[in-house]
């Protein structure tokens, strides 16, 4: 009765028992974010080196992102390469793996003893991405279909698997020497490898199929997604060449224009798509969705303000700096989550009920399988959450950062609460 919101055949859907737990993860990760910058928002006066900070980032980064993340790749990689997954194993191992290492290694960063705990979390954690990876590069290879949103999807998973071989041996080099130089010296690079490589390339090549499909738009633009793509990989690779072998602050500035004309590229692609969409009206969740997209250009406005700043003046700017990295996780990241989860869990909740039933009689939509009230109340209560949190880093107001963790985290709740709804639906009686 109800055909794929992600495009495909519903015979081709993966199975709902591989993506449906990475949600109900980051969902849960999501919620003991908020509890954490609840409890430890006197962190975010200080220096951004710090053990609670550190512990929420990652939970941030790879507990609710990364783990969502995984999960939507898990249905959407099949809709991009129009073949099935390559293995349902490896994405239940990939899961494991990742479940039982991410604990493990926010607990290490919290306590801040990066002996064994957070070392075996890290460990496991690159054998869930290791796992990820193969699956992914294997579904690839056996397509015939070529894209540039799979392109997009492939090299986003090597800058990720890059990102935490770096992340494990930064560890281990905080106990033996593994590096030349201390840790803290690199982190910088190990945090835009994820950010820049995984998160970023990744949003925008899924996001690039996803908000057209969903706006039923007729518009395409390879040519320019292309030029998105070169744009942010040699905006990286720059980065990392100069971060290497010159540590000049302002050329710096290179790659960081470099992933602004890609944001703004990618911005006009996603304004098109809505010009010419075929479907007028646009739902709450696109609408946040787009807002996420808006978002995209403001860390990349506040690292530019970050090195003119560094390049001027005295000091390490802490305030800057965490700036930044809230943009990042409980900004567009967090943004674009909370508008495509609701696009995509639906239609998996939808097909895990009522595939079977669809010939018994009327079935609901999948859009009726979640509260929208409490999501419009989500949006309102995230959207305060994130500024009055940014203006209180920015400011050094603690009040202000005190009000921003609470309605963050009554954003979190509301999250939870309509996720659960929907993976505890039970069929509707006739």
């Amino acid at each position: 009765m109800f055909g794929s919101p992600l495009g495909g055949n519903v015979a081709r859907t993966t199975n709902y028992r591989v993506v449906i737990p990475f949600y109900a993860y980051g969902a849960i990760a999501f919620l003991a974010a908020a509890v954490l910058l609840l409890t430890s928002n006197g962190s975010f006066t200080g220096h951004w080196f710090q053990p609670h900070l550190l512990a929420i980032t990652h939970l941030m980064a790879l507990g609710w992102a990364t783990m969502i993340i995984l999960g939507a790749s898990h249905q959407l990689v099949p809709v991009l390469i129009e073949n099935d997954l390559y293995s349902d194993k490896l994405a239940y191992t990939s899961f494991a793996l990742a479940a039982v290492g991410i604990p493990l290694l926010i607990y290490g960063f919290f306590v801040f003893n990066l002996g064994w705990p957070a070392q075996l979390g890290g460990s496991l954690m690159v054998g869930a991405v290791l796992a990820f990876v193969a699956n992914i590069a294997i579904s690839i290879s056996k397509s015939k279909r070529e894209n540039v949103h799979a392109v997009f999807v492939f090299t986003a998973t090597i800058w990720l698997l890059l990102t935490v071989l770096f992340g494990l041996a930064l560890l281990f080099n905080f106990t033996s020497s593994v590096f030349a130089r201390n840790s803290l010296y690199y982190l910088t690079l190990h945090a835009h490898l994820g950010l820049i490589g995984w998160f970023l390339l990744l949003v925008l090549g899924v996001g690039s199929r996803l908000i057209p499909m969903f706006l039923i738009s007729k518009y395409k633009a390879p040519r320019l997604l292309w030029w998105v793509f070169v744009l942010v990989n040699t905006a990286l690779v720059l980065y990392g060449l100069f971060f290497l072998y010159h540590q000049a602050t302002v050329l710096n500035y290179i790659p960081a224009l470099l992933v602004l004309v890609a944001l703004l590229l990618f911005a006009h692609y996603c304004r098109m798509a809505y010009v010419e969409r075929i479907r007028k009206k646009v739902d709450d969740q696109m609408k946040v969705s787009l807002l996420a997209v808006a978002l995209l250009v403001l860390p990349t406005l506040v690292l530019i303000a970050l090195i003119a700043t560094l390049a001027v003046t005295a000091g390490d700017h802490a305030n800057l700096v965490l700036l930044y990295g809230f943009t990042i996780f409980f900004g567009w990241l967090t943004a674009i989550i909370l508008g495509m989860t609701f696009k995509t869990l639906p239609f998996i909740v939808w097909n895990k009920v009522y595939r079977h039933r669809a010939a018994l009689g009327k079935m609901p939509n999948p859009k009726d399988l979640f509260s929208h009230p409490v999501y419009k109340a989500m949006g309102i209560t995230y959207l305060a959450g994130f500024v009055l949190f940014g203006a209180g880093i920015l400011l050094q107001v603690v009040v202000l950062l005190q009000a921003g963790a609470v309605v963050l985290l009554a954003a979190a709740f509301l999250y939870n609460w309509n996720v659960m709804k929907l993976l505890t639906h039970k069929p509707f009686k006739k």
